[in-house]
């Protein structure tokens, strides 16, 4: 604590370290400190708007070195995960499918408590694809009441965490208790400013560039704007993801090399991050290990890397 002589008034400086990131003892900021007062490891972005859970404190020094390893500047404002791996996950237990499914819950939620704690500004998660209803009904039935479950077991803890939910898909094609599960926990987290929490349920990357131009057709017949004229701007207000950012991370699980459907329009400059592990053995570490990833990379967006430019230049 020193005094500035200056302004005759106490300047406090705080450090972070390893107890902090533990939650071995609480951390405390102060009105006055500005950024540059404080010496803050990489991995903590504050953000008193959401309590760390005991899940989070980092499991083993891995863990906590990746952790002090990000960059809290550079993370990514849009996250997207392909969840998937887990009827694999069971087969390999033996175990029936629907297993796989249940423990994919506490991937899921390890990943949006670990974002939301970090500060992300938005999650997306593909819990259920329009080619889904392919499978057998007996697993499509489960996943329904499991989807049931989780809403109303861990609403309460989104919302308290000041979290926004949303669903992206054809909603309206979902079973009806499903839908007023679905209605009730976004009407319960509208205001909520922290990360937004973008489930996409029944979705098709495909279906929802077709709802989009309809929403448009819609627009412009309605409005008599026979000169209307469609362009990037226009296409992005009408997709279910209109509001957040575009994901600059894409992960998948499973080791799949391909995107399924899921936010063809949206991912179109994302990098994309792709691990053997299968979901329900998808850990914190792991998504640690993405961020690193992503850190890392260069993005130009089709241009030339700084360093090139000014070679060239």
């Amino acid at each position: 604590m020193n005094r500035s002589a200056s302004e005759g008034s106490l300047c406090f400086c705080a450090l972070v370290t390893g107890a902090v990131l533990r939650r071995e003892m609480p951390y405390v900021s102060f009105p006055r400190c500005s950024r540059n007062s404080l010496c803050l490891l990489h991995g903590i972005r504050g953000n008193s708007r959401v309590k760390a859970p005991e899940s989070l404190k980092p499991t083993d020094l891995a863990e906590e070195r990746l952790l002090l390893e990000l960059d809290a500047d550079r993370l990514p404002q849009h996250i997207a995960v392909i969840m998937d791996g887990n009827g694999r996950w069971a087969q390999r237990r033996h175990l029936p499918r629907v297993a796989g499914h249940r423990a994919g819950v506490q991937s899921a939620r390890t990943v949006i408590e670990t974002c939301a704690r970090l500060g992300i500004p938005a999650l997306t998660l593909y819990a259920f694809s329009m080619e889904n209803w392919r499978r057998p009904k007996a697993e499509i039935d489960f996943l329904m009441r499991l989807l049931r479950e989780y809403l109303r077991k861990e609403l309460p803890t989104i919302h308290r965490n000041n979290i926004r939910m949303l669903v992206i898909g054809r909603s309206d094609q979902l079973p009806k208790e499903v839908q007023a599960d679905i209605d009730r926990a976004m009407e319960q987290t509208a205001d909520n400013t922290g990360m937004k929490l973008a489930v996409a349920l029944n979705y098709g990357g495909r279906a929802e560039l077709v709802d989009a131009f309809n929403r448009i057709l819609d627009r412009v017949r309605n409005n008599g704007l026979a000169n209307a004229r469609i362009d990037e701007e226009l296409i992005s207000q009408h997709l279910y993801t209109a509001g957040l950012p575009d994901p600059d991370l894409l992960i998948r699980t499973s080791g799949e090399m391909r995107v399924s459907n899921f936010l063809l329009w949206q991912i179109a400059y994302a990098e994309i991050y792709v691990t053997e592990t299968l979901w329900p053995d998808f850990t914190r570490a792991q998504l640690y290990e993405a961020l690193l990833d992503f850190q890392k990379r260069e993005r130009r967006y089709g241009g030339l890397a700084e360093a090139r430019r000014r070679v060239m230049a």
